[in-house]
């Protein structure tokens, strides 16, 4: 018969548990981000009859990450707002463009009457 030693029980420590969840918690600390994020209403396009008016001046704007261009020559952000103040912009993005700089550009030029923004896809 063999003899079988009794089970010992040893106490739990909980140490290593903290340590995981500290490690977690600055991992999450970390790599969020805790600024707010800016808003636009983008209208949407709604059935109705056809009685829109064409535009009468069209403006090309071509966007990168630290140009603007409008039409043929470049301005800066501030000052696209002065120069064109009604009519249709069409924008051109170049593959440097960020989403953070395009939504700069519509924060601009937002709420203007009788301006009309389109964003042109590649």
């Amino acid at each position: 018969m063999r003899s079988v030693a009794p089970f010992k029980r040893r106490p739990l420590t909980v140490t290593p548990l903290i340590d995981v969840i500290f490690l977690l918690l600055l991992f999450f600390m970390l790599t969020s981000t805790f600024s707010r994020f800016g808003e636009i209403e983008l209208s949407q396009a709604t059935g109705g009859p056809a009685t829109e008016v064409q535009p009468t001046e069209r403006v090309f704007v071509q966007l990168g990450e630290t140009r603007l261009v409008l039409n043929g020559t470049e301005v800066e952000l501030d000052a696209l707002a002065e120069q064109v103040q009604t009519g249709q912009i069409l924008v051109s993005l170049d593959d440097d463009a960020t989403a953070q700089r395009l939504v700069d550009l519509l924060v601009v030029l937002r709420g203007r009457e009788g301006l009309s923004v389109t964003v042109l896809e590649r």
